[in-house]
């Protein structure tokens, strides 16, 4: 698959996407916590996977993992560009007021709130520890392919990830005690404090 990608073949690379298509625009959603940017994402991934498939490594590795460190650097420029646009937004006028579509969005209300939510809270930690926390939890990468996707040493993954844990564990009993603990579901994931509704997987779709 690396060698037919690499020399270009169209049929190679539309397989990857079938693969793992679904797990780039969920690693964007948990990332960016918003749809619209989670499947432009997922396109430029794919669109960036392309276009440098001579750079990808012939010599083996997850190719799932290299797919999920481009998409983390997309949604980490997203995110600096949504800033930057909340940015102008805010200089701008308000804008006018518009008709109640609540019964069209019913049905996505409470996915909405619960991923504000536990995006709320991963934005509480540092970048490089959320994004780790998104690779090793959500996205199942081991700490070997999780340091492959984001190029640093697999004892640096182990290292943020076991601050991630321990600063959304402290985050949970301070929400707890102030009464504003979501209480999620329970799901399989590496973090077991009640901090795990960072592994909710708040209506992921297929794009």
């Amino acid at each position: 698959m690396r060698r037919r990608i690499r020399a270009g073949d169209r049929q190679a690379f539309a397989d990857l996407y079938e693969e793992h298509a679904r797990a780039v625009y969920n690693h964007a959603l948990r990332l960016t916590g918003d749809w619209s940017n989670a499947e432009e994402i997922m396109s430029d991934t794919f669109l960036a996977a392309w276009t440098t498939r001579e750079r990808l490594n012939p010599d083996g590795g997850s190719l799932r993992a290299w797919l999920l460190g481009i998409a983390t650097n997309k949604a980490h420029n997203a995110h600096r560009s949504l800033r930057r646009r909340l940015a102008f937004l805010a200089r701008a006028p308000a804008p006018p007021p518009v008709d109640d579509f609540a019964e069209e969005a019913a049905g996505r209300i409470d996915d909405a709130r619960r991923l504000a939510a536990v995006h709320a809270a991963l934005h509480r930690l540092r970048r490089p520890e959320r994004e780790v926390l998104a690779l090793c939890v959500w996205s199942g990468l081991d700490y070997a392919q999780a340091a492959q996707a984001l190029d640093i040493p697999v004892g640096t993954v182990r290292s943020r990830l076991s601050r991630a844990r321990d600063r959304l564990s402290r985050l949970s009993r301070l929400s707890e005690e102030n009464g504003k603990d979501t209480e999620p579901r329970r799901v399989r994931g590496e973090v077991r404090s009640r901090a795990a509704f960072v592994a909710l997987p708040a209506e992921e779709e297929t794009p």
